[in-house]
């Protein structure tokens, strides 16, 4: 600390950088390292900062109480890296075993994974079959239902020609009932003719067979000869017919017990292909744990191997930095007090006060000189021209604050303005959007609402619409109709609030449906009377609603061009 306040400033300057770590040069280059814009001293005279680093004091000069204690750091120096190399040594042999391993257990993972991919190919394979197998039950039971039903309907119309035949053998009295009945039978004849028509692809021989009755029995109409032996003729071939359906369905009955026993034989195959898969899946998660745990084991020995590397490091670094200091120290005692280190050894030390010692006594001295420190002749211009520049700071920062008072003022007042023209815009804005609400939704609710109404320079706008028969506020849950409609409500709303001559929108209806767009244009039509507007449509009703149509198109040569048309009102 400074004993004037004003250069206080200064020597934070200087000094500020600098830091006092109590030990030695270890734990000044930790923190040299954990900080590498700081300037880091020690009690016995070492320097680390970004300029460079310095060991050891530079006239202090060297005893033989460090000589001794560096020899002696040394030699644990030295045996400990022995011991780091003969564990490196033994960490190496076991990652090597471990790799090996780790080599097999791969090359196992990959002949599993290639059994496995295998089994996957079969199993898709079966069940491609069985989805066939399925479909083709599916068709066959579909067909099957069609003859079925196709065999009721003929043992329907035997059952009434066979009743209608006594009633034609009758009298001729009867005819006319005949004849009405005849009719129907031709409808209906005429309905199943337009069915067999729809799946002409599978039943031509069902429409030729259909149509030949139906002219027999307009035969019978005109003679009832006739009509009596068409309609023995037509109960024989019904009853061959019959016949060849009964062997249709004793084939499609066998088929159908082929086919379940099949797929009896695909479902017990499918069900020994999932066991094995199930098995080999089994198998490979085993064989794929083993290989996590062999995979941690490396991972905690590679660890562990670049932690002793960084400890043999750091001892070489250390070893390096005693083998430095001890020929720095030589050369200090050699150069400032003209001795060899043998000779300072057997030299006597000189006498100490009681309870302090030889190291402690050495850094109290060194301590006072660096406390002293070198004459400086110049420091009184210095301290002058540091006076001169701390006055021209001091202005220059009173001229700063002034500044910053009056920007402050403009801020404060630019604040009062800002919130004064947004609250009227908004009330205008929330006031025109919910009659325009009103207005594209009949029987809705539409409203603006600041979400921090305390603080107008921060706050921001909800837009709540609740369009009619629903109960909904948020426009997430809107249809995309109706947030488009929303937006062009609040859209018109803020033009009804600060009208300009212009207004230009890009397919602002291109998600509105008839009744939307009608109402859409009616705005449209209610703002053209007080300004401009250039719509970008593709739709063919605001085309028709506009004064003038503007087109771009490409002509063959490759360059566009603009075409106008007025339209007529």
């Amino acid at each position: 600390r400074a004993r004037r306040a004003d250069v206080e400033p200064l020597l934070d300057a200087l000094v500020g950088a600098a830091v006092v770590v109590d030990g030695g040069w270890v734990e000044a280059v930790d923190v040299s390292l954990a900080h590498p814009s700081a300037i880091v001293v020690t009690t016995s005279g070492d320097r680390f900062g970004v300029t460079g680093w310095r060991v050891g004091g530079t006239g202090s000069g060297a005893t033989g109480a460090a000589l001794a204690e560096a020899e002696q750091r040394a030699e644990q120096t030295a045996a400990t890296a022995t011991r780091r190399a003969v564990e490196l040594e033994a960490a190496r042999v076991e990652l090597a075993d471990a790799r090996q391993a780790e080599q097999s257990l791969a090359r196992q993972l990959d002949e599993n994974d290639a059994r496995l991919t295998a089994a996957a190919d079969r199993l898709a394979r079966v069940e491609t079959d069985r989805r066939d197998a399925a479909t083709e039950i599916e068709a066959l039971q579909g067909h099957l239902g069609e003859l079925t039903e196709r065999v009721g309907r003929e043992a329907t119309r035997i059952a009434e020609l066979e009743s209608a035949l006594p009633e034609l053998e009758a009298a001729e009295s009867e005819l006319a009932e005949s004849a009405r009945r005849m009719a129907e039978a031709r409808a209906r004849l005429e309905a199943s003719a337009a069915d067999v028509g729809s799946r002409r692809s599978d039943l031509e021989v069902r429409t030729v067979a259909v149509t030949e009755r139906r002219q027999f029995l307009a035969g019978r109409l005109r003679e009832v000869e006739a009509r009596l032996e068409g309609a023995a003729a037509e109960r024989a071939a019904a009853e061959t017919r019959r016949l060849e359906l009964d062997r249709t369905q004793v084939a499609l009955d066998r088929l159908s017990a082929l086919v379940a026993a099949r797929s009896t034989v695909i479902e017990s195959r499918l069900e020994d292909f999932r066991e094995r898969r199930r098995r080999q899946s089994e198998a490979a998660r085993q064989v794929a744990s083993t290989l996590d745990t062999l995979r941690r084991r490396r991972a905690e020995q590679e660890r562990a191997l670049s932690e002793q590397r960084e400890r043999l490091q750091r001892s070489e670094i250390e070893l390096a930095e005693i083998e430095l200091r001890i020929e720095s120290a030589v050369d200090a005692l050699r150069r400032d007090l003209d001795c060899e280190p043998d000779v300072a050894l057997a030299a006597e030390c000189p006498p100490l006060a009681d309870g302090v010692t030889a190291a402690a006594r050495i850094r109290e001295l060194e301590r006072d000189l660096r406390i002293m420190g070198p004459i400086n002749p110049l420091a009184l211009e210095e301290y002058e021209a540091l006076q001169e520049r701390h006055e021209f700071i001091e202005k220059q920062l009173e001229d700063v604050k002034e500044s910053r008072r009056e920007l402050a003022k403009v801020i404060r007042a630019i604040d009062v303005e800002i919130v004064n023209v947004f609250a009227a815009a908004f009330a205008d804005v929330a006031a025109n959007f919910q009659a325009l609400f009103a207005t594209l939704f009949p029987g809705g609710e539409g409203r603006l609402k600041l979400t921090d109404p305390d603080d107008l320079l921060a706050t921001g706008i909800e837009v709540e619409a609740k369009p009619s028969g629903k109960n909904v506020r948020k426009l997430s849950l809107l249809s995309g109709g109706e947030r488009s409609l929303t937006a062009l409500a609040y859209l018109f709303a803020v033009f009804r609030s600060r009208p300009s001559p212009f207004y230009v929108m890009d397919e602002v209806e291109a998600a509105l449906d008839d009744v939307n767009l009608h109402r859409f244009l009616g705005l449209v039509a209610e703002f053209r009377n007080e300004a401009q507007l250039v719509i970008v449509s593709h739709q063919k009703r605001t085309m028709e609603a506009a004064d003038c149509l503007y087109g771009v198109s490409m002509q063959p040569g490759g360059s566009s061009k603009v075409v106008s048309e007025k339209v007529s009102s």
